[in-house]
């Protein structure tokens, strides 16, 4: 299993926590196609920065969870969702913390996964800190290095193995 990147979403909307392991897949169709997926001779995309890249994961979760919201009712969830490249797994909090993990596409459901990463992580290191702000305001996210490192750790040991 091989996962992309980590993000967290306080209840305003801010990024407070992103970690990048490795990039996402580009298609990779016929032989006249450049490595990114593009037609010989076609424009070059400009790359998102990092900001950009977690408001559009973002805007991807808010509007799948509040479709699924309005088609299937209250009660029912967003989990996750797979495109061709990659699988974006989402769990919620009760205090609408958002967190969200983009594996590849072979990767069973990861909401246990997530629960575990906010339960025995986040709450432990970043909540329980006295030094760590209750709110992040203006996007300033987390700075724990133990949360940081138990999250590294936590990835490599139960996710890459």
């Amino acid at each position: 299993m091989v996962v992309y990147s980590f993000y967290i979403f306080d209840r305003h909307a801010e990024c407070i926590y992103k970690k990048k392991w490795a990039p996402r897949p580009t298609s990779t169709g016929s032989k006249s196609q450049q490595p990114n997926g593009l037609p010989d001779g076609a424009p070059q995309p400009k790359a998102l920065s990092a900001e950009d890249d977690a408001k559009l994961i973002f805007g991807t979760i808010f509007s799948l969870r509040n479709m699924v919201r309005k088609l299937g009712g209250e009660d029912d969830r967003f989990i996750s969702y797979r495109t061709g490249h990659y699988k974006l797994h989402y769990y919620e909090t009760p205090t609408s913390l958002k967190f969200v993990m983009v594996t590849d596409t072979k990767t069973n459901n990861l909401r246990i996964v997530l629960h575990q990463i906010y339960v025995s992580l986040y709450v432990e290191f970043v909540v329980k800190n006295p030094l760590s702000p209750i709110e992040h305001p203006g996007g300033i996210g987390v700075n724990c290095e133990l949360f940081e490192l138990g999250v590294e750790q936590f990835v490599n040991a139960s996710l890459m193995s």
